[in-house]
């Protein structure tokens, strides 16, 4: 599939503009100043203001004084990423959105146009998110982590899958650091806490039979979600909901995208096991986990054997077969 049109990303006067304000929290500041800082007229700024008032950004007008933050707001601007980000091979090519389709179809083209590896895309809100096998992702504005990265691994095709695990492995670092929470890790995509869903991780990837020529691996993580939508509210959770306080996207992120260079870097410096071996030993559906897998037609019942080399999960079956897992949805069951 070749790339049609990449949309336009956040004005980067526009991202200025909230740095302007994030830096300079409840203190207000003349339009004149604004104007000034990022090159703009102050009828621009007016205006800017205005878009930054329609994404949720709550900027207050002063007669006479200017403009201020009521709080400071945890949006992912490229200027606020960099500055927790330097040194980080993810910190040097950052696309970021108000408002787009899917991070994964934007990196995918992105790929195509021959972005180098380490470019980040983030959406603070998507309006057609996706998951495994099509799925809608819930991509409520501002308050999860939607990102995809872009990669160009040295690795075979049978090896990209991973990279799904390897995410989820950084995510739960990054979560465990930050929250003191410890999700549970459901083969191969899922972060789960409390038997709810708490994130969700897409890898795609672009290769010819031996050689792969970029991946990108899309990272979905419920942050300060305080409901869903119905459909949703029984199987799906967020760290605000489990905690009982709002938690930094930002610093989040940042920590996440630092856990993931690492564990990339080992990938391709020790090979699979640095992965599968982190994988069955924090995660309980690894080995000994009774499941249902629906794979197609086909529905069996089985408990988790642990996992092969290349990463794909065994199964023993109830009829006794040892069997190995392709593709399909695990499902933990009584």
């Amino acid at each position: 599939m070749a790339p049609t049109s990449l949309p336009v990303t956040t004005d980067r006067r526009l991202a200025s503009l909230l740095t302007v304000f994030a830096n300079n929290a409840t203190i207000a500041i003349s339009g004149s100043r604004i104007a000034k800082e990022i090159g703009v007229s102050r009828s621009t700024v007016w205006r800017w203001v205005e878009r930054l008032r329609e994404v949720g950004v709550r900027v207050k007008g002063r007669p006479n004084t200017g403009y201020f933050l009521e709080r400071v707001p945890d949006i992912l601007t490229p200027d606020l990423l960099r500055q927790q980000l330097k040194g980080c091979m993810f910190g040097k090519r950052i696309h970021h959105f108000f408002r787009t389709d899917s991070t994964n179809r934007v990196a995918m083209e992105l790929g195509y146009t021959n972005e180098p590896e380490g470019a980040v895309v983030i959406a603070e809100e998507q309006t057609a998110g996706r998951g495994r096998a099509g799925r809608y992702w819930h991509s409520e504005r501002a308050t999860g982590i939607y990102a995809t990265l872009l990669l160009r691994p040295k690795i075979s095709p049978v090896q990209a899958p991973l990279l799904t695990m390897m995410a989820g492995l950084s995510a739960h670092a990054a979560i465990q650091a930050q929250t003191g929470l410890q999700p549970d890790l459901k083969w191969p995509n899922d972060l789960m806490l409390n038997g709810k869903k708490l994130g969700g991780i897409l890898t795609e990837m672009y290769a010819e039979p031996t050689v792969v020529r970029f991946v990108i691996v899309g990272i979905g993580i419920n942050v300060n979600q305080e409901k869903f939508p119905a459909e949703l509210s029984a199987i799906a959770t967020s760290l605000r909901a489990e905690t009982g306080k709002g938690q930094s996207r930002l610093k989040l992120l940042a920590r996440l995208l630092r856990e993931f260079e690492t564990d990339y870097n080992r990938l391709l410096r020790d090979g699979s096991a640095s992965v599968t071996e982190r994988f069955a030993q924090v995660s309980s559906y690894a080995t000994g986990k009774k499941v249902r897998v629906t794979n197609g037609s086909e529905t069996y019942v089985g408990v988790t054997a642990g996992l092969r080399p290349e990463g794909l999960l065994q199964i023993q079956r109830e009829d006794g077969a040892l069997v190995t897992v392709l593709a399909g949805d695990v499902t933990e069951t009584r």
